[in-house]
């Protein structure tokens, strides 16, 4: 317990040391380390990293079994499966010309992207703001160093001068600290969605170009979903 209240208490100093611009600096912190989380979890809950099931569903479809196909994703839920089912609802059923098809396919990928993306912009803005934070808390805290220079006239303290720049320098190393997990995260995001959307796209190509069939292969396609469920 002692430890931690120790702990606390240097926070605080730190914190008192950097000025308003430190404690910005720590709530954009917490909201990173929040959203990094959230957005984690919801890529999870997304399926942003399984694709197996819908590949061995495609396959199936490039073999002819357009009901198998269509049997083993219509309970899917990951980005990737909602995109191919939704292609080959508009193979299979009435109503829908090629243009048409491909406008539903674009909506519905659309869609599942923008679900993808959501929460990106915010940890772009704090990759962008924390440095910005932090530079303005050094030149802050600079002012007021010199300007208590210049009160001092001849009996200036270079010592206290030194102190007070590197108490400044603080909120830039602060900044820099927020902003460089921010932007790791953020470009792993975009690499996961980018290469969602990429397999997206190589699933709505594979499926448009093939004409659907009636075959049935109940026992293949059982195997198929058995096999990629626990990919998944």
């Amino acid at each position: 317990m002692m430890d931690v209240l120790a702990h606390w208490s240097e926070a605080q100093d730190f914190l008192a040391l950097g000025g308003p611009a430190i404690w910005l600096i720590a709530a954009l912190s917490v909201l990173t380390l929040a959203l990094i989380l959230w957005k984690i979890w919801r890529l999870i809950l997304m399926g942003a990293w399984a694709g197996r099931c819908t590949e061995s569903a495609i396959r199936l479809w490039e073999d002819g079994f357009a009901q198998d196909a269509c049997a083993a994703l219509s309970r899917r839920r990951s980005l990737r499966a909602i995109v191919a089912y939704r292609a080959m609802q508009t193979r299979i059923g009435e109503g829908f010309s090629d243009a048409t098809a491909r406008e539903e396919i674009r909506r519905v990928a659309s869609r599942e992207l923008a679900r993808a993306r959501a929460g990106l912009r915010a940890l772009d803005l704090i990759a962008t703001i924390a440095p910005l934070l932090g530079l303005l808390g050094t030149v802050l805290g600079m002012i007021t160093a010199f300007q208590t220079l210049q009160e001092a006239g001849s009996r200036a303290d270079p010592a206290a001068l030194a102190g007070g720049i590197w108490e400044a320098l603080l909120t830039t190393a602060a900044g820099m600290a927020v902003a460089i997990p921010a932007g790791v995260a953020l470009a792993w995001f975009e690499s996961v969605a980018d290469r969602a959307q990429r397999d997206m796209e190589d699933a709505a190509t594979r499926i448009l170009t093939r004409n659907p069939t009636r075959r049935h292969a109940p026992a293949m396609a059982a195997d198929a979903t058995t096999v990629t469920a626990a990919a998944e």
